[in-house]
């Protein structure tokens, strides 16, 4: 189970199956695996279906509780700036 929370870590929010071949486990493991830090509340699972060349695929998409990933580099848009003290004129 530590190798899925450290790869998530890494990795941030990923597929069961992304998890599955970065471990090298099975993805009935990782399902499995995933279901008990669910239990646990390590990690937020969320069902997703996707759709491949007209093929419906189901998995699970996981990511670590309460984890925000750090901010991109770069500059930052004027509504995350904090707003300027106006100087005040005695």
């Amino acid at each position: 189970m530590q190798a899925i929370l450290d790869y998530l870590a890494n990795g941030g929010e990923r597929l069961d199956s992304e998890i599955a071949s970065a471990t090298g486990l099975s993805l009935a493991t990782v399902r499995a695996r995933v279901a008990d830090l669910h239990a646990k509340g390590a990690v937020m699972t969320c069902r997703s279906i996707r759709y491949k060349d007209g093929k419906e695929i189901e998995a699970v998409l996981c990511r670590i509780s309460g984890y925000i990933p750090p901010a991109a580099p770069g500059r930052k848009s004027k509504a995350q700036m904090p707003p300027k003290s106006a100087a005040t004129i005695d």
